[in-house]
C-alpha cells in the first residue's frame, strides 16, 4: 500500500499534474466568462439581427401538457411543469457558443504561438556563434593586441 501512496505522491507532485489542475481551474473560470459574453452580448445581437428570435424557445412538445397548466408556452415554464420537450433551440444556442468559444481559443493559441516563435527567434539569434569572418577578425585583433 505504501508503494501505491508513494507512486501517487510522485504523480501529484509532477509539473504536468499541477499544470493540468491549474488549466482546469482557469478553464472553468474562462468558460463562465465566455458563457456570459455569449449570453449577454452576442446572443442579443444575433437576436436583434435575426428579428428578435429567441433560440431558447425553439422546441417541440413531445408529451401532453397537463390540463391544469396555465402558464406561458415557454421552454422554462413547460420544463418546470414536467412536459417532455425536444429543445433544438437550446442545441442551436450551444452550437453557437461552441463556435464562438472555439474561435476565441483559436485566436488566443495563435497569438501565444506567434509570441513564442518571436521569443525563440530572438533568443536563438543571441546564442548563435558569430560568422566565420567575424571570428577571424577577432582572432587577428586579439593577436595584434598581444604584440
Amino acid at each position: 500500500m505504501s508503494g501505491f501512496i508513494k507512486e501517487f505522491e510522485e504523480f501529484a507532485i509532477k509539473g504536468n499534474a499541477v499544470d493540468l489542475a491549474v488549466g482546469v481551474i482557469i478553464g472553468a473560470a474562462f468558460g463562465k466568462i465566455v458563457d456570459s459574453v455569449i449570453k449577454d452580448i452576442f446572443m442579443p445581437i444575433i437576436s436583434l439581427i435575426s428579428g428578435g428570435l429567441d433560440f431558447s424557445n425553439w422546441f417541440i412538445v413531445l408529451g401532453k401538457v397537463p390540463d391544469n397548466f396555465s402558464g406561458p408556452m415557454t421552454y422554462a415554464a413547460l420544463t418546470e411543469a414536467g412536459v417532455p420537450l425536444f429543445a433544438y433551440g437550446n442545441f442551436v444556442t450551444i452550437v453557437i457558443n461552441f463556435i464562438i468559444l472555439a474561435l476565441i481559443v483559436f485566436i488566443m493559441v495563435r497569438r501565444i504561438n506567434h509570441l513564442k516563435q518571436r521569443n525563440q527567434n530572438e533568443t536563438s539569434s543571441e546564442n548563435l556563434p558569430p560568422p566565420e569572418e567575424v571570428a577571424l577578425l577577432r582572432d587577428i585583433r586579439d593577436a595584434l593586441q598581444k604584440r
